[in-house]
């Protein structure tokens, strides 16, 4: 398994005597360094064990993955969600999956479902009590449920590379490559890649030998190069909002989390402004990069677009890259946009408050404002 042990231990020292001490950032900290150490055991065995008893997957093919990349807040789980559907073409990733991305312990809980279901659901009703007090407060930013498609990232926690560790550690700028994966040089990107192939390689192999995989990271942005350079055959959606929105709302999700750990830190601190650059640096790496797609490789959409129409967006997807769509699946999409079409969310923030301007957005994005026809 691949582990980024230099930015782990970095990560370590700023929080716990890189910074001011405060008694409860070192009560996060600690708690999560054991629970990680746990959870890294556990999945580093069930891999292993994956490689005895389930030697096959090796030499499964991953043959032109879709990889759903964009901004934070810009409607990648619409799309994940609506192309999802067509379960005759894609395998995606659930949550309990990218938990435990290994196929021995998945298809161990799948014994315990058969089980549950069998005595008449008890543990099936624990579980959704869990969810709603776990992950009900997160419904109207990102809802997740331990069967629902979820991104990739979760894949990248046990390499600690991803953006996800500027919860706890929010170090951006000396922890860039965690959020940035193209940052790194070519042999950590390899090692990180073959790490990540490996766990696409396992949800082919249980979940559909000859299907195409769909992956949603918005991590991803920063890691264009190493997929391309992992996946040459790979097919690339990008959605493009107007950062003005996207870039408070991404900032937001997280200073909700610095506040449990963290309370001095300021809504418009030096924090929020080194995380918001990150997400300018995305926007920026996503324009530069598309130039290196083959056009046929890669779509964008427009959000505005996605939200007035978003059957008629998903087909112009499929249009694009020549895929078919079944009746059925064509039925499941219409009836999910039907009960999507309802649905407003409640968090709205603007920039200002994050201590960020228009001004400065214009100033960092001018180019890729124009570029995407977005008012200045």
């Amino acid at each position: 398994m691949y582990f980024n042990a230099r930015l782990f231990g970095k990560a370590e020292y700023l929080a716990l005597l890189g910074s001011p001490f405060r008694i409860r950032r070192w009560a996060y900290v600690i708690s999560f360094t054991g629970l990680f150490g746990v959870m890294w055991l556990i999945v580093a065995l069930g891999q292993i064990l994956d490689h005895i008893l389930f030697p096959g997957f090796r030499k499964q093919e991953v043959r032109a993955p879709v990889f759903i990349i964009a901004p934070p807040r810009s409607g990648t789980t619409l799309v994940q969600k609506l192309m999802s559907l067509d379960d005759e073409r894609f395998v995606h990733a659930k949550l309990y999956q990218t938990i435990l991305p290994c196929m021995c312990y998945q298809r161990l809980l799948c014994g315990v479902v058969w089980v549950d279901t069998c005595l008449g659901g008890p543990l099936r009703r624990l579980v959704e009590a869990a969810e709603r007090k776990w992950f009900g407060g997160w419904d109207d930013m990102h809802r997740m449920r331990f069967k629902q498609p979820e991104e990739d990232d979760g894949f990248f926690v046990y390499g600690f590379m991803t953006e996800a560790i500027f919860l706890l550690f929010p170090f951006v700028k000396e922890l860039w490559e965690a959020g940035f994966a193209d940052a790194l040089p070519a042999g950590e990107r390899r090692r990180l890649m073959a790490y990540y192939k490996g766990c696409l390689q396992r949800q082919l192999y249980v979940n559909g030998a000859r299907k195409t995989i769909l992956s949603k990271a918005t991590q991803s942005c920063g890691a264009v190069r190493c997929l391309l350079e992992a996946f040459p055959d790979a097919k690339f959606i990008t959605i493009i909002r107007h950062p003005y929105q996207s870039v408070a709302s991404h900032v937001s999700v997280f200073y909700s989390v610095w506040q449990a750990h963290s309370p001095e830190i300021a809504r418009d601190s030096q924090v929020s402004v080194s995380y918001a650059r990150l997400a300018v640096e995305w926007y920026r790496h996503l324009y530069r990069m598309r130039s290196r797609i083959d056009p046929r490789r890669y779509h964008c959409i427009d959000y505005r677009h996605l939200v007035a129409d978003p059957m008629g967006t998903i087909g112009r997807v499929y249009e694009h890259f020549g895929f078919a769509m079944s009746g059925a699946c064509r039925a499941r999409l219409a009836a999910a946009v039907c009960k999507e079409r309802g649905f407003r969310s409640a968090h709205q923030y603007t920039l200002e408050e994050f201590g960020l301007s228009k001004a400065w957005i214009q100033e960092e994005l001018g180019e890729v404002l124009d570029a995407y026809g977005l008012d200045r």
